[in-house]
């Protein structure tokens, strides 16, 4: 078998790194990493998959079964993507790092930075009204039958500020959202995709 990543045998066809720098770049183990490698490049065409620089499109990872259902899949893709084209699509490191956020190993700071960058659909760095209003309507679902009324929205809106935002000045900042989060015991077992 030809050596092709750091003198060493293995699937990955990514010279840049080796396997042991991405495990310790990333929360995952060697088995993850593997079949993040796998299920990457299942997604790429066959003359991509030899190619360093491929990425696979946002429709395309959206389609995962581990994704399909998440509302906020398109955000997942456009934090986690390096694209210069900011077209969401994905690079395999991107792909690490996505996963890597998302693992039940990912620590709480990880975890809770890229929830509020996921969540801050106007990346201005706050969650302010209107990016709350977009976080309740992924969660609720923007039929007639769930969609909540604009006094339920602004309610809840105003209860989530008076919770959250501890300077008063209208908006949630990374830190206040942390602060929300450290108390929310459930947060780290669910905010993961297992491939």
């Amino acid at each position: 078998m030809q050596n092709r990543f750091h003198g060493n045998s293995h699937p990955l066809n990514y010279p840049r790194i080796s396997l042991s720098e991405y495990q310790e770049l990333t929360f995952l183990s060697k088995q993850e990493i593997l079949l993040a490698h796998k299920r990457f490049t299942e997604l790429l065409n066959r003359n991509e998959r030899q190619q360093l620089s491929s990425r696979v499109p946002m429709d395309k990872i959206c389609a995962l079964p581990e994704l399909k259902s998440n509302p906020f899949r398109t955000r997942i893709c456009h934090v986690f993507s390096t694209s210069d084209t900011k077209d969401g699509s994905i690079s395999f490191e991107d792909f690490l790092d996505l996963l890597s956020a998302f693992s039940d190993s990912a620590t709480l700071e990880i975890k809770s930075h890229y929830a509020f960058r996921i969540f801050d659909f106007d990346d201005d760095g706050t969650l302010d009204y209107e990016d709350l209003k977009k976080l309740v309507n992924c969660l609720t679902g923007e039929s007639t039958d769930t969609r909540l009324t604009s006094e339920e929205m602004n309610q809840l809106i105003n209860n989530i500020l008076e919770e959250s935002d501890i300077d008063k000045d209208g908006t949630v900042n990374l830190s206040e959202f942390q602060h929300v989060i450290s108390r929310s015991p459930d947060f780290v077992s669910s905010f993961k995709i297992v491939l």
